[in-house]
């Protein structure tokens, strides 16, 4: 079975699975054949959600206002907004279609406004400013493009002046009350449409100037805890950007150490361990939502913070833990609205919450716990008809509006996390050993898996089988070990460290250069290779889901 399903994989063509319809999807095709991203299971519905998910993305490129083709939100959004497309969808297709996601990143650089400010959306009537909407950092992303493809260092010199000079206009305009926060002016600031954050609060800024706030409001501004911990993170890839480009970071640093004391001091509550907005009276909004991922996202926090909120809130069934996680509002909340046939983050599971999640656990090297979120998710995708913006907690049922870029990506990014051949920054990639399991109604999503990737010209193909996974370099046998691990190896394929990716111990044996080596490894344990074997690193245990 295995070996039909690598030689299926091996003759598979992007250009003949997805047919293009107009010319410059026919160049984006050619671009991914040259990837050599490829993805081939047998049995169950993932292979094919897989390719129905490339044929929708080909929807979500097009060129705008004449110029280079860009990644669109999708669906009813016709545009492409800085907190999701223009930042965490185009971090996710950078891997797949890198010249989309610069020329997205470039897109919002040159429609900077003079003052500094940076759209929240581009469209073909041009850059809107109307709100900030920021959630996910712009700077991370684009240094993880950055480290990726071959450190352009034009590229990062023109998004470094940019958001230079963004961060300059939210310091200036965001911090009314001079406490070093930034300050939500609107629902929309943030993108919580009909969250009860922002229950008695106008959608958009005052006469739409992003630099006011309702003067006649009881409770604006907020003291945000996402957009504080954007900033935060902006600012501590800042510095990495200054030094790559001969400048001293400190400042950088300084600025965001200013930030993270900030954060804690003015929307951190000790006793419920939670992050909330602070509101014109100075008292917290005590909504508990799809924020404290935000903050957890923007690597806030240190190990210990992380497993505590980890436990008490993420992986808890009574918070955000639903059988499709995660919530975008507590579920013990009186106010959780679970309906996902609307744009709400007043309760539904939102795709942008679910790519924008991975970063926050992979940080503190909870790699087993994320594949309790990577599983279920999957098998919604696997049956689902359409890509929706929210889904069901309860159900896994696709809801509002379709062919949306953040679900479409979430297909891709969760099947190369968890059975494919992953690129991490400029000199590593993942080749991780693991099956989505039937989790509804016993319905199989995938049985074996192969997946390939080419890196600096040279193919590599990764098979899982429920007993073992095998890493092919130009064609040929490279690793071989049990199923249940993720091997690491620079992009050269040489062999540096490997994970465990289960809640057993994964026990056997990992052939390498004609070596046999024995393994035992345990959930979320690193082990490092020294050329005669693998010695632990790390090893953090687990933290176990909780029905408090």
């Amino acid at each position: 079975m295995a070996e039909a399903l690598l030689n299926r994989l091996r003759q598979m063509s992007i250009p003949n699975l997805v047919q293009p319809s107009k010319p410059e999807e026919a160049d984006i095709l050619q671009e991914w054949q040259e990837s050599g991203v490829r993805f081939a299971a047998s049995g169950g519905g993932l292979e094919q959600a897989y390719y129905a998910a490339v044929e929708k993305l080909l929807a979500c490129i097009v060129p705008m206002s004449s110029g280079d083709p860009v990644l669109q939100e999708g669906g009813i959004y016709l545009g492409c907004w800085l907190e999701s497309t223009g930042t965490i969808n185009a971090e996710l297709l950078s891997r797949l279609l890198p010249s989309v996601s610069r020329a997205t990143y470039l897109s919002f650089a040159a429609h900077q406004r003079e003052d500094g400010l940076l759209p929240y959306k581009l469209t073909e009537t041009g850059p809107s400013f109307r709100q900030i909407q920021l959630v996910t950092p712009l700077a991370r992303s684009v240094w993880n493009h950055y480290q990726l493809h071959g450190k352009d260092r034009s590229f990062l010199s023109t998004m470094y002046t940019a958001m230079t000079r963004y961060d300059e206009w939210i310091a200036k305009h965001r911090d009314t009350r001079g406490t070093g926060c930034v300050e939500a002016f609107s629902t929309f600031d943030t993108g919580h449409d009909l969250s009860p954050r922002f229950w008695h609060v106008p959608d958009t800024p005052y006469q739409n100037d992003p630099g006011a706030y309702h003067p006649d409001s009881p409770i604006l501004p907020f003291l945000a805890p996402d957009l504080t911990a954007n900033i935060y993170c902006q600012r501590m890839y800042m510095s990495r950007m200054a030094e790559e480009l001969g400048e001293s970071g400190q400042e950088w640093k300084a600025k965001a150490e200013f930030s993270l004391d900030r954060l804690f001091r003015y929307c951190y509550d000790e006793e419920d361990q939670f992050f909330y907005d602070r509101d014109r009276n100075d008292k917290f909004v005590r909504v508990q939502s799809d924020v404290l991922l935000r903050v957890l996202a923007c690597e806030v926090g240190d190990q210990h913070l992380f497993d505590q909120l980890l436990q008490r809130y993420l992986l808890n069934t009574s918070k955000f833990f639903a059988r499709y996680p995660f919530t975008s509002l507590a579920m013990d909340d009186p106010r959780f609205d679970p309906s996902s046939t609307y744009n709400s983050w007043g309760g539904p599971s939102n795709f942008l919450s679910l790519i924008r999640a991975p970063h926050a656990f992979e940080h503190h090297h909870r790699y087993v716990e994320l594949t309790w979120v990577l599983n279920p998710i999957l098998a919604a995708l696997s049956r689902a008809k359409r890509f929706a913006q929210t889904l069901s907690p309860w159900t896994g049922e696709e809801g509002f509006t379709d062919t949306y870029s953040p679900a479409i990506l979430c297909l891709l990014d969760f099947v190369e996390r968890l059975s494919g051949i992953m690129p991490v920054g400029s000199d590593q990639l993942w080749f991780t050993g693991l099956l989505p399991p039937a989790m509804d109604h016993g319905e199989e999503v995938a049985g074996s898996t192969a997946y390939s990737r080419t890196v600096d010209g040279q193919p590599f193909e990764l098979v899982n089988t429920p007993d073992q996974m095998v890493v092919y370099r130009k064609g040929s046998i490279h690793i071989q070990a049990p199923a249940g691990i993720r091997v690491i190896t620079d992009r050269d394929g040489r062999l540096e460290s490997i994970i465990g990716m289960s809640v057993r111990t994964i026990k056997g044996e990992l052939t390498y250069q004609g070596k046999s080596l024995p393994i035992r490894i345990k959930g979320n344990e690193m082990q490092c290779f020294t050329g005669d074997g693998l010695q632990t690193v790390r090893d953090i245990g687990m933290i176990y889901p909780s029905y408090q």
